[in-house]
């Protein structure tokens, strides 16, 4: 019974619950990104965001500087931020995706930040 239990768990997506916080720091701002709410019956798929920096202003708008991109290829906007607006030295929010169906097997959060050449790349395996 167990197993079964464990089998219908992965099926649903639970196991999304478990995927990894990933750093990024450069520039003196290090950003946190943990995956959450992935599964099959998920209304959005969220990712908590940690911005840390003891230097500038954080005004990044991230509904503009993030994308999803799914098994290397598709990409997908943010549909919405919930969390602390523009500016300070710290923070946290929710950023919101609409669910992609079907389930991609890896995933990549992409974040464009002012002045830096490169986007932050964060990956995750799901299958």
């Amino acid at each position: 019974i167990v197993s079964g239990v464990l089998i219908s768990l992965l099926a649903a997506g639970v196991f999304a619950a478990e995927l990894a916080v990933q750093r990024s720091s450069a520039g003196g701002v290090t950003v946190a990104i943990t995956p959450q709410n992935l599964g099959a019956g998920a209304k959005s798929w969220d990712f908590k965001v940690v911005l840390d920096t003891h230097s500038a202003e954080l005004k990044d708008d991230l509904v503009k500087s993030a994308l999803l991109i799914v098994d290397g290829g598709s990409s997908y906007p943010p549909t919405a931020w919930q969390g602390d607006p523009p500016g300070g030295h710290h923070r946290e929010g929710v950023l919101k995706f609409k669910p992609v169906s079907p389930a991609p097997a890896a995933i990549e959060l992409r974040v464009s930040r002012p002045g830096e050449a490169k986007p932050r790349v964060f990956n995750w395996r799901l299958k």
